[in-house]
This record gives C-alpha cells, structure tokens and sequence, in this order.
C-alpha cells in the first residue's frame, strides 16, 4: 500500500471533500483522510430536513464539488455521487493523533498506529467535535442537549434554546411547528444570522410561533421535583433575573478549536484566548511548513467559504495564482486610496498601520472593509462633532486629528495612524463626547456599529483592548482632562470595568468608599434612607460619576446607587483615586465643587420637606422621590427624549394630537389619554428615543435610524413587517397605511409645516412613530401648539432635574407654592 502522498487531507467535510476533488481533477498524488465511517459528519449532525444554505450568496462557487441551497439529504446525496465520480481516494476511520516535521516532508500517524508521509498536508478537520458547554450548574442534566437530531421528535414541550446563532436559529424553526419555542440570545440582536434565517425568525415571531429574551445569559438549570415542567433556567436579562420553567433545553453555542491538538502539530496561535485562530499566510499555510489549514478550523465556517479553500488551497500547493472570489469588490473599494497596489498589499498595510485590526484574520478583515466606509478627509474636516448621536467607529490608517472634548475650541488629544476612535459612542449609545477633527489629510476606516458588535463577540482580544481604551477615554472624559498622559495610562491600567443588571447595587448607604464610579453606559438612580424609607434623590446617566462624596468627606457612603437599567461602570479604587486628588488640584476643585453642590441640595431638600403643609397627603420629598421611581420605570433611565403632559395645566383641547397628525400624514405620533401618571404627570404614548432602541434590533431592512440629533426615525424603506412594534417595550409603534396629503392643515401653516402623507386603506401598512419633527426648524409640534404649557419634551437628566427639586420643582409636581 502506497505510503508517502504528494497531499494527505485530513478531515472530509466540505473543505477537505473540495480538496481530495480538485486534487483528482489535477491528477495528484492524494489520500483523504476521516476520523468518522462517513463524509460530512458536521452536515449529518443537521436536524433531518435542514435547508442547508449556500451563503454568502454573492461568492462565486469555483470547486468541482457540488453545493446549492438544497435539504440537507440532497447535499449529502450529491456528495455521495461526486465521491463515486471522482473516485475520491478516502480512507474511514482514520483518526489523526500526531503530525511531526522530517527533513523534507510531514508524517501522519493515525490512532491505529498506522502512518503515512506527504509533502503537504491539508487540515480541515472543522471544529464541530469540541462543542461549547454552557458552562453553568445544571449543564448535565438529562434535558440539557448540544445537539438537535430530529425535530419531530418532539412535541407538545416548552423548549429554551440558547444561542442566537444560526444553528440555534434553524432548531428554534424546526421545532416550532409542535412546541413552544423560547430563544435566549445574549447579544442585543441577530446581526449574526444568515438573511435567510433572519426573515423567517420574523415571520414566525409574527405568528407567534416562537418568542426570544435579548441580552440574556443562562445563569444556573435546576431540576424541579413536581409540577408539569422538569427543569427551570435562570437566567440574567436586563430586567433582572428571570425564572423559565421548561421541558428542554437545547444549547447551541457554537464549537471550539482543538487547540492542545493543534498545538502537538507545531501549530502556534497569536493570543492565549481559547477561541483565538491560527495564524496563517494568504495561501493558508500555518507557521509549520508544507501543513495548511482551511475551513472552521482556519474562521471561514460556511460552507461555500470551505469548498472555495479547497479548491483555492490546492492551486496553491501546486504553485498556481488564484484570487479570491472579493478581490473585485475590494478593489473598487480601494480605487481611491492605494490604487497603484494590489488589494493584499493595502490589507497588509492596513494590519500593518492598525493594531487592532491586526488581531483580525484574513477574511474578517476583507469582510470589515468590504462592510465600511474609507474615509479621505482634508485638515479641518470635522470626522463628528461633540453631542452628536451616531454610533460608528473609526480607524486610522495615514494622518493625525485632534480630540476637542470642552467648547474652547483647543485640541485636548491628538490621534495619529494606528489609533482609533468612536469606542464610547459604540459601547455606550450615548451622544459623542468630544469633536475629532482632522489636522492633516487622512485616510480612515469608518465601520458600522454592528460590524464591530459582531466582530467584538467572536474576537476576545479586540474586546479586551476596546474596553481598555474606552476605560481610558471614561476616565479622560469624566475627571482625566487634567492628568497627564502617563496618569491617565496607569488610572485605565488598575481600573476594572464592572457590569450591573437592573437593580442591583454599585454600592449601599453607609458602605465604606471603595472608590468612583464612571457610568461608562446605562443610568443609576441614588437614594437614601429618609424617614424609614428609601428615597430616590436624583438620576446620573452615562458619562458621569457617582461615590465622589465618601472620597472627599472621608465619611461612609452617604447614599445608595442602584442600576436603573443594565449598566457598565468603570471602578477606580479608593486609594488611587485618593492620590490623584492629592497630586491634581483642578480635580479636586472639580470634586470639592459637586461635593458641595450636594450639600446644597440636600439642605434645600430639607427646607422644603419643613415647609410642607402638613395636610399628611404626601410629603415633597416622598413625591419627588416616588417620581423619580415612577419615571424609571417608564423607561426614562434608557430614554434620550421624553414627552410628559402636565395634566394640572392641560385643558383637554386635543391640539397636541391634532398637529401631531396633520404633520405626519394624519397619522399621530402620540395619545395623550394613554400612558401612566403620577403626581399630575403623564408619560403619554410616545417615542422615548433609547440610548439603544430596542426598536431597531431586528429590522430586516435596516430603516429605522438616529439622526445627529439623537432623533429615531424609520425611513422610506420600512417593509411594514411589525418586528419594531413588537420589539418596543414601551407600545409607542403603530401599523399605518399611508397615501399623499394634498392640502396644508390649519396647524401646518399656523406652525410653518409642510405636508406629508395621509394613511389610507387597502394598501400596505408600515410602521410609523415620533420622529422628534426632526425635519422640523422650530422642533417638536406636539409642545409649540399647546396653548398653556402642558406639554413639554425633556431629556432625562433635565427631567429627573426637575422631580428631585433642582428646577421646575412647583410646576412639574403640580404642588402649590405655600
């Protein structure tokens, strides 16, 4: 039996099945090799009936081997035939356990001990043989599965299934039709998900066939001795911890590398990260020479991604040019920059220039570009300004600009090639902090925001380092613009970054300073114990900082801070931040100023709750106190813009409503009889425009948008498919058919509008909701044509600012001036 091949493959997925059969239409010398009694182990794991899809759709399939979008027994089917066709040279069973370097050559030895040699060896052996585990107590139970074969042989069950991947995705569909379906995902959307995948997750949402919690983590799966459902998931969701009582759990999160086998091979990998990829060279050849690597293993998991590596690795090993099937589209992207270089010299200049891109691999760095903007910009351009609401994130490739975060109009911070920026605006949903211009001419890459989330979540390192720098640049914003650059290195290196869900504690009353905290995204309320009960003092949101008081006074913590919503804030130590204070007096002038800022308004707190009447109705404070409650509840601790009625000034006329449709086609934006109240203030029906609308999380279409301004709006290519107005925990998206308005309203030429559109019937509906007048010179209708006052939008700083008694204490609380 021949022993030494010109190529041994190593692994018969769709890679290495590409591979054998580009290799038998060239003649070479070859043997596959599979671990497994069949080809294509990964594919017959799918559920029975899986459409198997042939993403992505615009890649041109180059390989001999067969594959479109067909059930998963048709693709195996055809893989079968061209097996026989080719008479591919495959041997079963041969499970690989070693790979050493000779002289000249790499040997194989298999785990009967049986060996072979090659001049190359290719390795696609994927990775779906080391799945993820949940990694929480109850991971074993006998209802926790990793896989799902059959789908019809389940029914009638409460099924969880965790991972928002595609895989989870397709089990959740299949298993629809006879259960009740829970999809737990732990990102804030599906950005991940395959088109395909995406619309119909939509469709059957619509249907109610299937259900999801976003941002949610298993915590812990416990056995349940009576009642109908034998297991309950806990898990962490924004709200808190919720309880899921259900029949099955099936966890789909995706596979891990087998590094340690990797790692025997000779194979080195860049970081110590678990799920971190091998380093490889644009022919995908490792850092042992002559051993290659494809497929999974390599991060390119879909298939038409893997046939491709086959046929592509092959033409290399036999010494052929072939470009990769998105040089064209990347070559149009560069035709502006570098357009004298080929598109892998620009690749490798942009790894080169850029540190944080250089942890990327070769694919996820054509697919970022292919997915950004480059930007050319000359000095004096403005990249974004301070205040503004946009959530990209920008990387420097040639050039210098300046960060100006105060309005002096003085550069604070200059950033030069390899650095980046936006990683606030990304993390947080916040507006910009500062304005970055251009000092010279630069070249920048501008990526989406859910380019990077999703390359955040599949790449440790990259996440590390942006929230290393964005501790920096939190520091920077809230109590560093004093420090000098070595300071501030060494305040973000000892920082930790610590994450809160709704309600739990930063810190208690009368706790011993343990240091200042820097929201660095989310909201916190603070509170005391007054009187026997706690009471809400006021709202600090991201961007700001709490604790400073017990660090200036010397004293315990004079109140408690809670997290209003799922919060991230960054910790400086007592003792650190005690040194920066002494060796940095315009901190401590800063410090000692909002010190006794909330001595004041603690004393004037006090004068009011004497100078209450004593009726025993309720008190100043508690009122205040219960509004501030009552209004983070409704959302104000995620909201960017609130509408509030005064309901002791309206008169019921109805005007708010009224310009409010005539503005927008006839369809208003608000009902101001609806929604909750307290203390004669009513949060009416409409838009609370969220630091992270939940609104815009599935939109298949991608309508809905912020605008500089903050402002959510929802365009023209709205498909009227309802996923937003399901997604809004707060019933402010409304389904309208909508036609030309012919005519000017009274109230759009009393207010100087134009006309818009009129919903009609018999047509399709698209969702509509308050767009803040964004189009609108003079601002939002709904306030200008109230006749007393009533109606006002406020951001939640200055509203908060008004119920704990700072301003506007008398108007909004509805309380009499005696």
């Amino acid at each position: 039996m021949l022993k030494h091949f010109n190529v041994i493959i190593i692994g018969a997925g769709p890679s290495g099945l590409s591979a054998a059969t580009r290799a038998a239409e060239h003649g070479v010398s070859y043997l596959l090799l599979e671990a497994t009694q069949a080809v294509a182990s990964t594919i017959r794991s799918y559920q029975r009936g899986k459409l198997v899809m042939a993403e992505p759709r615009g890649l041109p399939l180059r390989s001999p081997l067969p594959f479109t979008a067909s059930l998963r027994e048709t693709v195996l089917e055809n893989w079968e035939k061209s097996i026989v066709k080719h008479k591919i040279n495959v041997r079963y069973d041969a499970k690989v356990v070693a790979i050493s370097r000779l002289k000249n050559k790499l040997e194989v030895e298999l785990a009967d001990g049986d060996t072979f040699t090659a001049n190359h060896v290719i390795l696609a052996i994927g990775v779906q043989g080391n799945l993820r585990r949940l990694g929480i107590p109850g991971e074993d139970l006998p209802q926790v599965q990793y896989q799902l074969d059959d789908p019809d042989a389940y029914q009638n069950e409460t099924i969880v299934v965790v991972g928002g991947g595609d895989s989870g995705v397709e089990n959740a569909l299949a298993l629809t039709n006879r259960n009740q379906v829970i999809i737990l995902n732990r990102a804030e959307d599906f950005t991940n998900l395959k088109e395909s995948n995406l619309s119909q997750l939509m469709e059957s949402r619509q249907k109610g066939a299937v259900d999801w919690l976003l941002e949610t983590k298993p915590q812990s799966i416990e056995e349940n001795t009576k009642g109908e459902f034998p297991i309950t998931l806990f898990a962490n969701t924004p709200k808190g911890v919720e309880r899921i009582p259900c029949h099955r759990i099936i966890a789909r999160l995706g596979a891990l590398p087998s590094r340690p086998l990797l790692e025997s091979f000779g194979i080195t990998f860049p970081t110590a990260d678990v799920g971190a990829l091998p380093l490889l060279s644009t022919s995908y050849e490792s850092n042992v020479p002559g051993l290659y690597i494809i497929g999974a293993l390599a991060g390119y998991p879909l298939i038409k991604q893997g046939i491709n590596q086959g046929y592509e690795v092959i033409e290399y090993i036999l010494g052929n040019d072939v470009e990769p099937a998105d040089t064209a589209l990347l070559r149009e992207k560069f035709s502006n920059f570098c357009n004298d270089r080929g598109v892998d010299d620009v690749l490798y200049k942009i790894q080169k220039n850029v540190p944080i891109l250089a942890m990327l691999n070769t694919l996820q760095l054509r697919e970022l570009v292919l997915e950004s903007n480059i930007l050319l910009s000359e000095p004096g351009d403005i990249i974004f300004k301070r205040n503004d609401y946009s959530t990209t994130f920008f990387s420097i490739i040639e050039g210098e600009l300046d960060v100006l975060i105060d309005e002096d109009n003085e550069p604070d911070a200059t950033l030069k090639a390899g650095d980046f920026f936006g990683e606030l605006a990304l993390v947080s949903g916040r507006r910009r902090p500062g304005t970055v211009r251009a000092r010279t001419k630069c070249v920048i890459i501008e990526t989406p925001r859910r380019v990077m989330q999703k390359l955040i979540g599949s790449v440790q390192a990259m996440r590390r380092m942006l929230n290393e720098v964005a501790i920096k640049s939190v520091v920077q914003v809230c109590i560093g613009l004093s420090l000098s650059e070595e300071d501030l290195n060494e305040v973000a290196t000892q920082a930790t970054l610590n994450s809160y869900n709704a309600g739990d504690d930063l810190f208690h009353e009368g706790d011993e300073a343990d240091g200042l905290y820097l929201i660095q995204s989310g909201s916190v309320t603070v509170s005391r114990m007054i009187g026997g009960r706690e009471v809400v003092l006021f709202y600090v949101a991201a961007g700001n900082y709490v604790g400073e008081m017990s660090l200036v006074s010397g004293e315990p913590r004079y109140a408690t801070v809670r997290a209003a919503v799922a919060t991230e804030a960054v910790l400086i130590k007592a003792d650190r931040m005690r040194d920066i204070i002494a060796r940095n007096p315009e901190i401590r002038n800063a410090l000692d100023a909002r010190y006794l800022n909330h001595l004041q308004e603690q004393e004037k707190r006090q004068q009011l709750e004497s100078a209450s009447d004593g009726s025993g109705a309720f008190t100043s404070q508690s009122t205040q106190s219960n509004l501030i409650s009552f209004l983070i509840q409704q959302g104000v601790g995620e909201a960017t813009d609130v509408l509030l009625i005064d309901e002791s000034l309206c008169i019921r006329c109805n005007h708010c409503e009224q310009a409010c449709a005539d503005t927008h086609g006839g369809a208003t934006r608000l009902d101001r009889d609806t929604g909750p109240i307290f203390a004669n203030i009513r949060v009416p029906t409409s838009c609370r425009h969220c630091e992270h609308p939940h609104c815009m999380k599935d939109c298949p279409p991608d309508a809905i948008h912020r605008a500089p301004h903050g402002e959510v709006y929802i365009d023209d290519s709205c498909i009227g498919c309802g996923n937003c107005q399901q997604n809004c925990p707060y019933d402010v998206i409304q389904m309208a058919v909508i036609q030309d308005q012919p005519e000017r309203s009274l109230w759009q030429m009393l207010l100087g509008v134009q006309p818009k559109s009129l919903p009609i019937t018999n047509s399709s509906k698209v969702a509509v909701k308050c767009d803040m007048c964004k189009d609108i010179h003079d601002g939002p209708v709904c306030v200008r044509a109230c006749p007393v006052g009533a109606a006002l939008r406020v951001n939640p700083e200055g509203l908060l600012g008004y119920a704990s008694g700072t301003s506007g204490e008398v108007a909004l609380l509805g309380l009499d001036e005696t």
